[in-house]
């Protein structure tokens, strides 16, 4: 699938689209994701600042769809865990940025190589717009290499 029809389709997403999250960016070869909350009446909480759920789902699938993107079919990637810890109140519109580098790809692609697991932990800040840190979003991968594509040995 292409990296613009998967950005529309996550766009138009009933959980996405309701909440105002928006994926501003993924780029075609899926290693970066730039995602966006914007205020909405209907995603704020009790104190008038972004509701809790909403930072998180807004950060919610992007590791694990960008690691199975780039992996490839022969591998299995599943979200296994995630935690976040709220900084400050989050106001106005903020974002969440995910770039996945080469040196993470090749620890996953070693780890995994003769059919092994690797769980791997992918921290990520939600941002306001002065650049001020509103949360911490930690997610953990498991990654499998598929039984037919392992390595002989």
């Amino acid at each position: 699938m292409k990296a613009s029809h998967l950005r529309l389709g996550l766009n138009l997403w009933p959980p996405f689209l309701f909440s105002g999250i928006r994926v501003a960016t993924l780029t075609d070869d899926y290693r970066h994701a730039r995602v966006e909350l914007r205020m909405r009446p209907w995603n704020r909480n009790y104190v008038g600042t972004h509701f809790g759920g909403s930072l998180f789902a807004m950060t919610d699938p992007f590791w694990m769809l960008l690691a199975m993107k780039v992996l490839g079919p022969e591998y299995w990637v599943w979200d296994k865990a995630g935690e976040i810890e709220f900084v400050k109140p989050g106001r106005g519109t903020v974002t969440a940025r995910f770039d996945l580098d080469d040196a993470v790809l090749e620890e996953l692609r070693t780890a995994t190589a003769n059919g092994d697991k690797a769980l791997r932990w992918f921290d990520t800040d939600i941002t306001d717009a002065e650049g001020d840190i509103v949360a911490r979003v930690r997610k953990q991968l498991y990654v499998r290499r598929k039984p037919a594509h392992r390595n002989a040995t």
